[in-house]
C-alpha cells in the first residue's frame, strides 16, 4: 500500500476495539504453531548462556517482504539462525502498517527473547516496541528509524549506495542531464538516499529533475512500471533514472522495454539479486548500475545482532554495512549470471565483520 494509505492504517490499529486484537493475537498464535522453526538444536559450544543450550527464541517481524532482496534478506536470517540454534519465527509483511503492530505484540505474546523488527513505519510502531522492551525483550531493527538508544540501528550505508551510483550517472552521462527520480517518502533507507539525491542536484545544477513517482503498491515493480511509462510520455527528454530500490528499477526498466527506450535511458538502482542480475545484462536493458550490499549477509547480520544483545553483549548502535558498485561491464566481463557468481568473484560483497563474536557461527553465506 502506499505510504499515506499505511499511516491511515496504523492510526486506525489504535481504535480496534479490544476483542477484536485478542481475536488477531489468538489466529495468530495458532499460525505460530505451524511455523518452520529455523533449529531448535542443542547449544553451540563456548557460547554464552542461553545459547549454550540453544532453542532461543527470536522473532523476525517485516514489514516488507516483496522482491528478491527480502527474500534473500530472509533466507540469511535463517541459515544464521540455523548455525546458532535459535528457533527463529518469522512474520511475513503485507506492507500493513497495523498488522505489523500486531506481529510484534504477538511476538511480545508468545515470550521471544528479541524481535528484529524489518523496515516500517516509525510511527505505527515506537510505543509497541517499548513495550517489548519494557517487558525485558531485545529489539534490533533493520532500515528503520526507531529513535531509541536501546535499539540498535543496522543499515546498508545509504549515504554510500547513493553517492556511489550517483558519482557513476556523471560518469556516463556527463554533470548536465535530464533525470527521473523514483521515491517513497517515509521509508528510512529511502530517505537518506534522498538526502543524498537532493544534495547531488545542488552540487551539480545541470541535473533537471523533470518527473518523480513511486509506490509501494503491490506488486511493486509493475505498479511503478505504470507510473514511469505515464512518465516517460510526458518527459520524453528523461535520460537518466535514479530508482534507489531494485523493484522501483525493474518498473522503470520494464516500462522503458515497453516503449522501445531501451537505448535512451540509463537506470542507476540499489540492491541486487539473481533475477536484477539478468535483467542488467539483458541485451539492450536500460538498467547500468546497482549498488548493493548482499542481502542474506544484512538478513545475517540482524541475527547476530540480536544474538548479541540478547547474551548481554553490546553491537554497537548503528551498524553500518558498505555497499559495493556494480556495473553491467563488471556483470558481463565476469560473465557473472547469480548472486554465488556475483559472491565468489567480489569476495568483499559476500561477508561482513558487523555484529560478531568468537562464540557465533558464521552462517553458509560468508
Amino acid at each position: 500500500m502506499a505510504v499515506t494509505a499505511a499511516r491511515a492504517a496504523a492510526a486506525r490499529a489504535h481504535r480496534r476495539r479490544p476483542w477484536r486484537a485478542a481475536l488477531g493475537a489468538f489466529a495468530l498464535a495458532a499460525a505460530a504453531l505451524g511455523w518452520n522453526h529455523a533449529a531448535c538444536a542443542a547449544g553451540v559450544p563456548g557460547a554464552p548462556a542461553p545459547f549454550d543450550k540453544g532453542g532461543v527464541k527470536i522473532a523476525l517481524v517485516n514489514y516488507l517482504s516483496t522482491g528478491d532482496f527480502f527474500q534473500a534478506y530472509e533466507a540469511g536470517a535463517q541459515k544464521q539462525a540455523k548455525a546458532l540454534g535459535i528457533d527463529l519465527r518469522i512474520y511475513e509483511g503485507r506492507q500493513d502498517a497495523a498488522e505489523e503492530r500486531e506481529q510484534i505484540q504477538q511476538a511480545i505474546s508468545l515470550g521471544v527473547a528479541a524481535i528484529i523488527v524489518n523496515h516500517g513505519l516509525p510511527e505505527s510502531l515506537k510505543d509497541v516496541v517499548q513495550r517489548a522492551l519494557d517487558k525485558g525483550i531485545k529489539v534490533v531493527a533493520f532500515d528503520v528509524n526507531l529513535d531509541n538508544p536501546k535499539v540498535p540501528q543496522i543499515e546498508q550505508s545509504d549515504e554510500d549506495l547513493a553517492t556511489l551510483l550517483l558519482d557513476q550517472a556523471v560518469k556516463d552521462n556527463g554533470g548536465a542531464f535530464s533525470a527521473g527520480y523514483v521515491y517513497v517518502a517515509g521509508f528510512a533507507p529511502l530517505d537518506r538516499r534522498d538526502a543524498v539525491w537532493r544534495a547531488f542536484k545542488s552540487a551539480h545544477p545541470g541535473v533537471q529533475e523533470k518527473a518523480r513517482w513511486g509506490t509501494v503498491d503491490n506488486p511493486i515493480a509493475q505498479s511503478v512500471a505504470n507510473q514511469a511509462a505515464a512518465a516517460y510520455r510526458a518527459h520524453p527528454e528523461i535520460r537518466v533514472v535514479f530508482a534507489p530500490y531494485d523493484e522501483f528499477a525493474r518498473g522503470a526498466t520494464l516500462a522503458a522495454g515497453e516503449a522501445n527506450l531501451g537505448a535512451k535511458l540509463r537506470i542507476y538502482s540499489a540492491d541486487i539479486s539473481t533475477a536484477d542480475i539478468a535483467a542488467i545484462r539483458a541485451p539492450d536493458s536500460p538498467w547500468v548500475a546497482t549498488a548493493a550490499t548482499n542481502p542474506a549477509v544484512v538478513g545475517a547480520v540482524s541475527v547476530r545482532a540480536a544474538a548479541l544483545l540478547v547474551a548481554g553483549q553490546d553491537p554497537g548502535h548503528r551498524i553500518g554495512i558498505k555497499p559495493a558498485l556494480i556495473t553491467r561491464d563488471d556483470l558481463v566481463k565476469n560473465d557473472i549470471r547469480t548472486m554465488a557468481e556475483l559472491g565468489a568473484k567480489f569476495p568483499a560483497f559476500r561477508a561482513s565483520d558487523a555484529a560478531t563474536a568468537a562464540w557465533i557461527p558464521k552462517d553458509n553465506n560468508e
